[in-house]
């Protein structure tokens, strides 16, 4: 039944109205009036089952949080803005590993949709997650594959740009950015539907451990290396692995992973490597707002990692 409502929720401007009344009202206006730490707190319990010790942390998960609250440096919000963080990367490391770019819009009525070529990728630069891959008849869109609908495209964007992710996590970082559209080049591995995509986790702007998300778009997969590409019993995404070769090009990854992270003590660099080519995907400073489960024995690898971020 949850998975049905879901679907309905998604499909049309009509469904959509219906069932979002109730959530629209607690997202904005309940959820507004409740203070950040009361609203993290209740967040944390209910994802992770526990409280967190905010004022003094000691996992990781917990002092995301605590960087929440109290790291508010205004270089969060440049870089979390999908399409300002373009320039500051290519400040740091140079245009070549920028995805081309092939509109800037304020709306989804301005999208050009007859003179995109077959395949593109459409973001909301305000956010995370919310993304549009077509790919000539098809589109990626709300977690699964379907037929190209440009309308119902224009009602998915008008309805992200709605939406101040803010008030989803209390990530500060996205509260002042103003929502527009970004239209990317469609980035394509040659015998494999989806490209790769390696996160490297960079502490005091030196990478300790690597990410890959493989095959997102059928049956997606999540693996964790050490820097010698040991792999790790450690996953919070997906259970499901792939165990990819180390590519050719990790020491050119670990290099732009060390220039875009030595100003920050904590930040995921995302790269994608594409036929040989490395490009930047984003910064992202607290994966899954700082509430995810460590798998399989979460409060070792919690501890562990948290180890590594030092508050300052």
């Amino acid at each position: 039944m949850k998975n049905r409502l879901k679907v309905l929720y998604h499909s049309s401007p009509f469904w959509y109205s219906i069932l979002h009344g109730p959530k629209y009202f607690y997202d904005i206006v309940i959820a507004k009036l409740i203070p950040d730490k009361k609203y993290i707190v209740s967040q944390y319990k209910k994802k992770l089952g526990i409280i967190p010790n905010i004022d003094n942390p000691n996992t990781f998960t917990e002092k995301i949080q605590w960087l929440k609250l109290n790291d508010r440096n205004p270089i969060y919000t440049l870089c979390a803005d999908k399409i300002r963080v373009r320039e500051y990367v290519k400040g740091k490391i140079g245009s070549k590993y920028i995805i081309p770019c092939l509109y800037e819009l304020s709306s989804p009525q301005e999208i050009p949709f007859l003179k995109l070529p077959s395949q593109y990728v459409i973001k909301t630069n305000h956010s995370s997650g919310t993304n549009i891959i077509v790919d000539k008849n098809d589109m990626y869109i709300n977690g699964h594959t379907e037929k190209l609908d440009y309308e119902k495209i224009r009602f998915t964007l008008k309805k992200w740009l709605e939406t101040s992710f803010y008030y989803v996590n209390r990530e500060w970082e996205y509260k002042d950015i103003v929502p527009k559209i970004l239209i990317e080049k469609f980035l394509q591995q040659e015998g494999n539907k989806s490209i790769n995509d390696y996160k490297i986790h960079c502490f005091n702007g030196e990478p300790k451990f690597i990410q890959t998300i493989s095959d997102r778009q059928t049956f997606v997969k999540e693996d964790w290396f050490n820097l010698d590409w040991s792999p790790l019993d450690l996953y919070y995404f997906s259970p499901n692995k792939k165990f990819p070769t180390k590519p050719k090009e990790f020491d050119e990854l670990l290099t732009i992973a060390k220039k875009l992270s030595e100003d920050f003590n904590y930040v995921r660099v995302d790269l994608y490597l594409v036929n040989g080519d490395v490009y930047f995907g984003e910064l992202t400073f607290r994966p899954y707002g700082g509430y995810m489960e460590f798998r399989p024995i979460e409060k070792e690898w919690d501890i562990k990692i948290g180890n590594l971020l030092f508050l300052k």
